[in-house]
């Protein structure tokens, strides 16, 4: 980084404030829904069985505790950057610097591998081919997101809208057949259901991704807790109610062997036409997950080049747009790289790892800023505490370690591998800092 970058990013456009309550609450519902219960239903099924429902209700639980935190740093810190400035104030520039970079990786992951299933999808439905489907949605997404906050936000609620009334679809198929099979069924016993919950806690991908929009909301440190909280709240209930409606239709045993498990629900209870419905609300489920993934890789990239920890060029913002457009072509492109990653349960379950690894650290976050800065203003507070120590962030410590235990060896190694090479590149951050 030059000498004069810090001085030339003092003069930017800063990102336009458009996005009230229900917008922030709807695009978290957007990123929250979508790919991951269209897409891992079927195999987490297979380790649950009928009793997937409780997976959900698992992974939403843990899951609950770290969005508290999300809440209350989100409300002390409004920045694009997000986990990176909170962990940063409570531990230091070298740990934000590799939280940061493993967030920057799930979103490029989570792009790639959501496009692909976009991609099967619509193969399945229209016979062109899959990669260059997969790319080609990358594309017209990351036109969306150069465009502008407000239209990108209002493609997310109308994609939203889409994707859960494919979901309330399901649930209403799934009412005359409720009660038609035991609900604790557990093939695997309670490991295959807490191996489900690891899976399935992708499903819930997206929440934390609400705070990279502070920078882009009005009055982000009260609308951005409570949205975060009520996005959850409502994907909890649709995520539920949809897998006890699909079991209940199809039987785990089917929907375990499908690749479609929605579609399939639709086609055995309705016939093609309702496959092919499903079909097409699935495109709009998937596309409108990975928008909301690009969109907030590159706000923590741009974030993060903002509190130069990053190349300076990533922080630029369109006079026009007032939007991140370096960061947005980056992400874009990387995205388009690991479009080629492969297998969709073994890249979630990677993503996974990088979340639960964040998540352990902002949790730790909030009980350190609690015990160093007991009295820095804090507009949503996480409730419950035993003296200065907050319990729900405890908790959220100790149960994003109980999942990690349960991924598979070969994911543990690829993150530890993402996670060192993190590390080394905090010393080649720090140094070049040093060093300018």
């Amino acid at each position: 980084m030059t000498p004069e970058a810090p001085e030339l990013l003092r003069t930017k456009p800063s990102l336009r404030r458009e996005l009230g309550p229900v917008a922030v609450t709807l695009s978290g519902v957007g990123i929250i829904l979508g790919a991951g219960i269209y897409a891992l239903l079927g195999e987490a099924t297979g380790l649950a069985g009928n009793a997937v429902w409780l997976t959900f209700a698992i992974s939403a639980l843990i899951a609950g505790f770290t969005a508290l935190s999300y809440a209350e740093l989100s409300s002390m810190y409004p920045r694009a950057s997000a986990e990176y400035e909170y962990v940063s104030n409570a531990i230091g520039r070298k740990v934000a610097f590799v939280v940061g970079w493993l967030i920057i990786l799930s979103g490029i992951f989570g792009v790639a591998t959501v496009s692909l299933g976009f991609g099967g999808y619509f193969s399945d439905l229209t016979g062109a081919p899959l990669l260059p489907s997969a790319v080609g949605i990358i594309l017209v997404l990351a036109v969306i997101l150069l465009y502008g906050i407000r239209e990108t936000a209002w493609v997310a609620i109308t994609m939203t809208l889409i994707e859960a009334a494919g979901i309330v679809m399901i649930i209403l198929i799934g009412l005359p057949h409720l009660g038609s099979v035991d609900y604790l069924a557990m093939p695997l016993g309670l490991s295959g259901v807490l191996q489900a919950s690891a899976l399935v806690f992708f499903a819930y991908m997206g929440f934390e991704e609400m705070v990279k929009l502070s920078e882009e909301a009005r009055d982000p440190v009260r609308t951005v807790p409570k949205a975060l909280i009520l996005a959850l709240a409502i994907t909890t209930v649709l995520y539920i109610l949809a897998s006890l409606a699909a079991v209940s239709v199809v039987g785990w045993e089917q929907l375990a062997a499908s690749r479609a498990p929605f579609a399939d629900v639709a086609y055995i209870a309705l016939g093609d036409v309702a496959f092919t419905v499903i079909g097409v609300i699935a495109l709009f489920a998937t596309a409108n997950t990975a928008l909301m993934m690009l969109l907030a890789a590159s706000r923590i990239t741009y974030g993060m080049a903002d509190a130069f920890s990053l190349p300076a060029v990533l922080a630029r913002v369109s006079l026009r747009t007032r939007t991140p457009w370096v960061a947005i072509l980056a992400i874009m492109l990387a995205a388009i790289v690991f479009v080629f990653a492969g297998e969709i349960t073994f890249v979630a379950n990677v993503t996974n790892f990088t979340l639960f690894l964040t998540f352990i650290v902002i949790n730790a976050a909030v009980i350190l800023l609690r015990l160093r800065a007991p009295d820095e203003p804090r507009p949503f507070c996480v409730p419950g505490s035993v003296g200065r120590v907050p319990v729900l962030p405890l908790l959220g410590v100790v149960t994003s370690l109980a999942l990690l235990g349960q991924l598979d060896p070969t994911v543990l190694l690829v993150g530890c591998v993402l996670a060192v090479l993190g590390i080394a590149l905090s010393f080649v951050e720090l140094r070049g800092r040093s060093g300018g």
